[in-house]
C-alpha cells in the first residue's frame, strides 16, 4: 500500500527550520576561523558564512519567518547590523564573537536576543 504523503508533508510544515549565520569580516581569512567553522558545522548545519554586512542582511531578510536563525557576529559588525535586524521574527538569538566583552556589552544591552562571548569560543 502507498504511504499517505499529504499527512507527512503537513507534519513537516509545522517544524521550524533552523540555520546558523556567521558574519565576520575575517570569517574565511585564517586557519583559526576555518577550524572554528568546521566545529560549528559539526554542531549546527546548515551554517552560512558572510564576510560583509549587506549580503548577510539581505539573506536574513529573505528567510521566511518560519525559519529560525542563530546569528554569530563579530562585535564591530554587530554594532552596525543588530539594530537593523534584531526585531525580525526569524532571528532567535545573536551571539557576539568578540575580544572585548565590556565594549560590546554597552551597545548590546539594548537588544535582548544578544549574548556576548569572548573571542576564543572553540580554542583547545
Amino acid at each position: 500500500m502507498g504511504q499517505n504523503t499529504s499527512a507527512n508533508t503537513s507534519n513537516n510544515d509545522n517544524v521550524d527550520r533552523f540555520t546558523a549565520v556567521w558574519l565576520d569580516a575575517e570569517v574565511n581569512t585564517n586557519l583559526e576561523n576555518r577550524k572554528t567553522e568546521q566545529k560549528l558545522r559539526a554542531l549546527i548545519n546548515p551554517l552560512k558564512t558572510f564576510d560583509s554586512k549587506n549580503p548577510c542582511e539581505k539573506y536574513i531578510r529573505s528567510v521566511s519567518s518560519k525559519e529560525k536563525i542563530l546569528l554569530i557576529i563579530s562585535g564591530r559588525l554587530g554594532r552596525e547590523l543588530v539594530p537593523q535586524i534584531h526585531q525580525l521574527p526569524q532571528i532567535i538569538s545573536i551571539y557576539v564573537y568578540c575580544k572585548d566583552k565590556n565594549a560590546n556589552e554597552k551597545w548590546a544591552i539594548h537588544f535582548p536576543k544578544v549574548n556576548i562571548h569572548i573571542y576564543y569560543i572553540f580554542s583547545s
